[in-house]
């Protein structure tokens, strides 16, 4: 991603600004590219690097997870690390709300989802390569550096319960194995025993054996098939693309609202704290600080990228030449056709397959199933960091990485056999939650910055998503189903219940920051 790419996209926008079946799509893959090299750079300006600082990769050393890589090689590791299933089931699942998708994409991506990736990797590399919970313990507190460590942990498993489950079920549908019928759910168990043994590998092996060695060619295989989808769809497909000019109204056929609804189920393709817990594992690796903004801002937006692609797709495949439904009301109509189904997972399939032929359908869903393997592992890989950090154990012995790993391993494979779309629901909550936390971390940590002779009000720009994430969050848990799912009349009550939480954290903040002031 470079000023060239830039160029080219801008061209490409210009030429085809007039068809309306793709302005908003284009507009917002430029605002992307756009964004990277303005705000993406303010970012790194105000947080301050330093390049003749080591880093922990130089300083600690260690063969296991302190392991110095170049920087291309961790950027994509670091693409395919918090790519997983988000950006693409995510996307999908999203766009049933409508063109609104596209906008919650762009702008999270730029002013969110960046600064929140930047700042937990960065913070990781100044701080000795500490896990996400020690890096907001150390600037919200101990007590909140113990929650953390839960809240971290219960994300990870649900996070490889749900990376487990779907590629599973993606690879069935390429070569059926042996299935488990639990209740209603069959359960494709030799794929999951498969990628199973694989995650175990992946956690205790050095980053540089599997991590280091393979994942920038599934990182790169992620990139080429999300371009090849979006080429096809804008060269050839002629079904009309969603417009946010059509209008931002609610399209979900259950009525749940959009705010906040939309906002945690696009999580990785907009914000993710999940990412905050991965940030770390490639901080490790950073041999300068100067390759952050690539690694940790850039592959956010390339998430960002990914993920408007397969909105667009999802919400301009499927059309109905009978019932004469079309775009995002064919998308619902086949949601409708298939209940109890994994939705994102045959979407992937059926476009895959139909826009890329047999053999590039095939790529194209290798690329996808590769992206939730690769973060499912390291996820585990990133839990057993977590307990390390807190128990405080050298991780060279394989022994000590086995003691962490297996209890891990045992409560992963007990969440298999809950509902992927009930697991996922409440891993999207934890997950945005998490990005919570971390932001006000950040916030807090540019404030110290900002007094130490650093940019005044820089810190506005982890408070502002900080502010927006916590009524997100707030609001949700009140409202969704999965929470105290309040009633249509009560739902004002959810909203001002969330408002009441976000004004206590705006002055809570006022209120440590004048103290700081006077100190």
């Amino acid at each position: 991603m470079d000023l060239h790419m830039c160029n080219f996209f801008c061209n490409f926008a210009a030429q085809n600004v007039n068809n309306k079946q793709m302005i908003t799509f284009i507009v917002a893959l430029v605002l992307l590219v756009v964004g990277f090299f303005t705000y993406g750079v303010l970012v790194e300006k105000v947080f301050g690097v330093d390049t003749a600082r080591k880093t922990p990769a130089l300083t600690k050393t260690d063969g296991v997870d302190f392991v110095p890589m170049s920087g291309w090689r961790i950027f994509l590791v670091q693409f395919l690390n918090i790519a997983g299933l988000g950006p693409i089931f995510g996307a999908i699942m999203g766009i049933f709300y409508g063109p609104a998708a596209f906008l919650w994409i762009v702008f999270g991506t730029i002013f969110a989802g960046g600064v929140h990736d930047y700042l937990s990797g960065m913070l990781s590399i100044r701080k000795g390569g500490v896990s996400l919970p020690d890096i907001i313990g150390d600037e919200l507190g101990k007590g909140v550096k113990v929650f953390m460590r839960v809240l971290s942990l219960v994300l990870l498993i649900l996070l490889t319960t749900t990376f487990l489950s779907g590629p599973a079920t993606l690879l069935q549908g390429l070569a059926p194995l042996q299935t488990f019928q639990f209740g209603l759910t069959a359960i494709p168990i030799a794929w999951v025993l498969i990628i199973f043994a694989y995650y175990a590998l992946a956690t205790v092996l050095p980053v540089d054996k599997l991590i280091g060695r393979f994942y920038p060619i599934f990182g790169a295989m992620l990139l080429f098939m999300g371009i090849g989808i979006m080429i096809v769809m804008l060269g050839w497909h002629s079904a009309e693309m969603p417009e946010v000019l059509d209008g931002l109204q609610n399209r979900k056929a259950d009525g749940l609202p959009i705010f906040p609804m939309m906002f945690v189920s696009i999580a990785c393709g907009a914000i993710s704290g999940f990412h905050g817990t991965q940030s770390p594992i490639m901080a490790r690796c950073c041999t300068n600080e100067r390759q952050g903004r690539w690694i940790f801002y850039g592959a956010m937006v390339a998430e960002g990228i990914l993920a408007l692609i397969w909105a667009a797709a999802a919400g301009t495949f499927f059309a109905d030449p009978e019932t004469g439904l079309y775009g995002i009301d064919g998308l619902q109509a086949y949601a409708a056709a298939h209940p109890g189904e994994n939705i994102a997972a045959l979407v992937i399939d059926r476009v895959s397959r139909s826009w890329l032929g047999t053999v590039g359908g095939i790529l194209a869903i290798v690329g996808v199933i590769a992206a939730p393997i690769t973060s499912g592992d390291t996820a585990l890989r990133s839990a057993r960091l977590i307990v390390a950090d807190f128990l405080g154990w050298d991780q060279r012995p394989i022994l000590k990485r086995l003691y962490i790993a297996v209890p891990l391993f045992l409560c992963v494979f007990g969440m298999v056999f809950v509902d992927f779309n009930v697991v996922w629901r409440y891993f999207a909550w934890t997950n945005q939650t998490l990005a919570v936390f971390t932001l006000w971390a950040g916030t807090v940590w540019l404030y110290k910055s900002a007094k130490n002779g650093g940019y005044r009000w820089g810190y506005l720009m982890a408070m502002i998503p900080a502010l927006f994430m916590t009524m997100v969050c707030s609001s949700y848990i009140l409202i969704a189903p999965e929470g105290l799912n309040l009633p249509v009349e009560w739902r004002w009550l959810g909203y001002t219940v969330a408002g009441v939480v976000t004004m206590s954290c705006l002055i809570g903040f006022a209120i440590w920051s004048k103290k700081q002031t006077k100190a």
